[in-house]
């Protein structure tokens, strides 16, 4: 089975994530794509986040009815920072005959060579990159440059084009707290949930 994680805070999960997903399902393509709720994201130790129950909750609400989206707690009883490298040992020591691929927006690329041990995570799974409004698209001679790989070490990388949904949860918080409205942004059930719960009042 090849199966696809996309991690992230989701606070909150939003329509951007989703259409990300479908499009790695259909292009990759992929078996299932898995919701990865990260507990303790290293870079976001500086903010209040919801709780980790709250975000998983609007997860569930988000994927539900779509049979090939699941969404994996995993990382809640793992200590310390909820670090990629990590996240994907696990995943191999639990499920060793599926083949994991990794999807992360192209804005993250810049970023991925300062990650927590980043030839673990390419060595572990498929980088599917997703382009996002604003960043181009490295191909994978600039991945290769970047993280200075010799010839010798593998990388396996796939780009996907799917349409440019230019969200991000931090607006939505943001224009929650505005009493601005996220209808059409987040699915009606988050919203319902946002709403029920006074999220990011």
């Amino acid at each position: 089975m090849r199966v696809g994680i996309l991690g992230g805070t989701f606070d909150p999960i939003h329509l951007g994530h989703l259409a990300m997903a479908e499009q790695c399902r259909e292009q990759v393509p992929l078996d299932q794509v898995w919701f990865m709720v990260s507990a303790a994201p290293p870079h976001k130790r500086d903010r209040e986040i919801s709780s980790f129950d709250k975000r998983v909750d609007m997860v569930q609400l988000a994927v539900a009815g779509n049979p090939a989206f699941q969404v994996n707690e995993m990382e809640k009883d793992r200590p310390g920072p909820s670090y990629t490298a990590d996240t994907l040992r696990e995943l191999h020591r639990q499920f060793p005959e599926t083949e994991f691929c990794w999807i992360v927006g192209s804005d993250c690329l810049p970023d991925l060579p300062h990650w927590h041990e980043p030839l673990t995570v390419i060595s572990l799974a498929k980088l599917v990159v997703v382009a996002r409004a604003g960043w181009p698209v490295w191909t994978t001679e600039q991945m290769r440059t970047e993280l200075r790989l010799t010839p010798s070490v593998p990388l396996d990388m796939q780009v996907v084009s799917a349409p440019m949904v230019d969200l991000a949860s931090r607006d939505l918080r943001r224009r929650v707290a505005e009493g601005r409205s996220i209808r059409y942004l987040v699915p009606p059930a988050v919203l319902a949930y946002i709403q029920d719960k006074k999220l990011y009042r």
